[in-house]
């Protein structure tokens, strides 16, 4: 048996997969645990006995103990958000301080980033795509155009105050001239103060992530490599422009922490059992009235960082066939299937109708996306609780009928199954660590 130490998680659909489960059932097995992409605007919800954790930067693996907790540099940093949440943990008496380390490349979410994620989001009108005004967006324009903070220069004092300085008059000059606002002269004060001691508080935890994962790649340690959003969300491969500012697909992991292609070995993909997605964007499956509020409602299917209720449909087989070809997916964990007990029927959608034009491939024209018409397959529900179920075999014949028919469409294993949201309520058909 052919041994496997680094493994890829990524969202197959629009994000809110239940990748924070996985990840923390996963961790059991891993010594280490890195998020590649995104900023705080993503939220992993986590189940450990009566308690419930939501995750916005830190991996989730952080609730075991002795699994190093590492953030990538494809990852953007609030560092007021991530100082919270590591506040908010060592309440729980979860351990922090030599299990968590952050990439000295990663870049910064600044004031005046959330302040223009706003103020382009009010503009767009009718248009908007749905940001959760986190600042993530123009953070990734700042590092695409060469003038973002990164984590090195936060906690540099005297380098901090002279790009900051730079930084905040050209965004004053950004703010004056589009939208007739300034940044006045005690705030620029108060945020080179504030940043200054964020940087300090977080001196303790910047490393070098890429050298730190390649030694523990030669010495055989299993890595999971955690992706936030999902697929579709992807500003490259996604249903642009409704998407994410990052990569969250499986090849973001090697841009987002140094390590190279060729150290991967697998690929798994989270994938709902249905489909949701927040925000705006063509959803060819999406569920109408007292069907969608009755899913909505019974899947708990509302924004971990947000509350935004989350629009559902019935599952995309075309969409999770795309997601599989761009990911190079191995296999799947099929995620919340114990929200479709007790339907007569369930349906999957097996293609697109548009026009007359029978499409089996996801269309990358969002013109097309939006017109098109699903083509659905029906097959009988199942009944019952099957929360508390342990073992693949003992599952409604049923809903063995609509795994297996999503394999076969989407081409790939599914081999872990999640029956509710904690973590013992998961059945694992196939060993992933080997």
């Amino acid at each position: 048996m052919n041994k496997m130490s680094t493994l890829v998680v990524v969202g197959s659909q629009w994000g809110d997969e239940g990748k924070g489960k996985i990840t923390d059932l996963l961790s059991e097995e891993a010594d280490i645990i890195v998020r590649y992409q995104g900023g705080c605007n993503a939220g992993h919800t986590v189940v450990k006995g009566d308690k419930q954790f939501i995750f916005h930067l830190i991996p989730s693996g952080i609730l075991h103990k002795g699994v190093k907790c590492l953030i990538g540099n494809g990852v953007v940093i609030d560092p007021e958000a991530l100082l919270q949440e590591i506040e908010n943990l060592k309440k729980k008496n979860i351990e922090i301080d030599d299990n968590l380390f952050i990439d000295f490349k990663a870049h910064v979410v600044l004031p005046y980033h959330k302040t223009l994620d706003e103020i382009k989001e009010v503009k767009r009108g009718k248009d908007k795509i749905g940001t959760t005004k986190r600042g993530i967006g123009p953070a990734y324009v700042d590092k695409i155009a060469r003038t973002g903070i990164r984590m090195i220069d936060l906690i540099d004092e005297k380098f901090l105050a002279k790009k900051l300085e730079n930084n905040l008059n050209e965004k004053d000059t950004i703010f004056e001239k589009l939208y007739g606002l300034k940044i006045p002269n005690q705030e620029k004060k108060d945020i080179l103060k504030k940043y200054r001691e964020y940087g300090q508080l977080l001196k303790r935890y910047v490393t070098d992530v890429s050298l730190y994962l390649n030694k523990a790649i030669n010495e055989d340690k299993k890595i999971l490599f955690e992706g936030a959003q999902g697929t579709l969300l992807d500003v490259d491969h996604g249903t642009f422009p409704y998407v994410t500012s990052s990569n969250p697909i499986a090849g973001g992991a090697c841009i987002g922490t140094g390590v190279g292609p060729t150290k991967i070995d697998k690929v798994m993909g989270i994938t709902k059992a249905y489909t949701t997605r927040v925000g705006r964007g063509p959803f060819p499956t999406e569920m109408q009235g007292e069907l969608e509020e009755y899913t909505r409602q019974k899947g708990g299917e509302f924004g971990a960082t947000t509350g935004r209720p989350r629009r559902c449909g019935w599952f995309d087989a075309v969409l999770v066939k795309y997601a599989v070809r761009i990911n190079g997916m191995d296999n799947m964990a099929l995620t919340k299937v114990d929200v479709l007990s007790d339907f007569d029927k369930v349906k999957i959608c097996i293609s697109y109708k548009y026009n007359k034009e029978i499409i089996e491939e996801f269309p990358v024209n969002l013109e097309i996306l939006q017109n098109c018409i699903p083509v659905y397959e029906e097959i009988e529900g199942w009944k019952g609780d099957i929360s508390q179920i342990t073992q693949y075999g003992d599952l409604p014949q049923q809903l063995k009928d609509y795994i297996n028919r999503i394999e076969e469409l989407v081409k790939t294993k599914v081999v872990i199954v999640s029956v509710g949201p904690k973590r013992s309520q998961t059945i694992i058909r196939e060993k992933i660590f080997k």
